[in-house]
């Protein structure tokens, strides 16, 4: 008996242990605060693009999600568009929402996001950016790109800064 479970607890932690040794990544997109007389959150989309420019995966679109009289469920999907880049790349085809990746405008501040594994998972070796674009009403539109090796070689944190729309654009890439 001794000798079963002495063969089966290493098979047993290889097997679980497997995906904690898996490759990931995790992203900070800062909202800045800005001083003007009529403020709208930005709508806001995170993705990851292959060096052909093609998208490999959205990782996150926020946007107007509320519902009040004046603005029906849904209503905010149609500015949607004004986010150009991510639009034209892979947004028209989408059909939002999509659970785990869409969700409200933010305040500013900094946001936090944890890439699903199944974003990670489609990605072949390679080179490809990490792009998020920031849209607002009576306000400007802004792209920060990032760009990376998959899978990482080691763990490494990259950043870009927008101008205007965006702030400090964090990329944490874990081997």
């Amino acid at each position: 008996m001794q000798v079963r479970y002495s063969l089966a607890v290493p098979a047993l932690a290889a097997l679980f242990g497997a995906p904690a040794l898996a490759a990931g990544l995790a992203a900070n997109i800062e909202v800045p605060r800005l001083n003007t007389s009529e403020y709208h959150r930005p709508y806001v989309a995170a993705w990851i693009e292959r060096a052909d420019n093609s998208v490999a995966a959205t990782v996150a679109v926020w946007y107007d999600v509320r519902t009040r009289t004046n603005n029906p469920e849904g209503e905010g999907t149609k500015w949607l568009k004004d986010l150009r880049q991510w639009w034209r790349r892979t947004g028209r085809d989408l059909e939002v929402p999509i659970d785990g990746v869409t969700g409200a405008t933010k305040p500013a501040g900094k946001h936090p996001i944890t890439l699903a594994d199944a974003a990670t998972a489609k990605l072949t070796p390679g080179a490809y950016k990490f792009v998020v674009e920031a849209a607002r009403e009576v306000g400007g539109r802004e792209v920060v790109t990032i760009p990376f090796q998959w899978p990482p070689a080691k763990a490494d944190l990259q950043s870009a800064s927008g101008s205007s729309e965006l702030g400090e654009i964090k990329l944490e890439l874990k081997p």
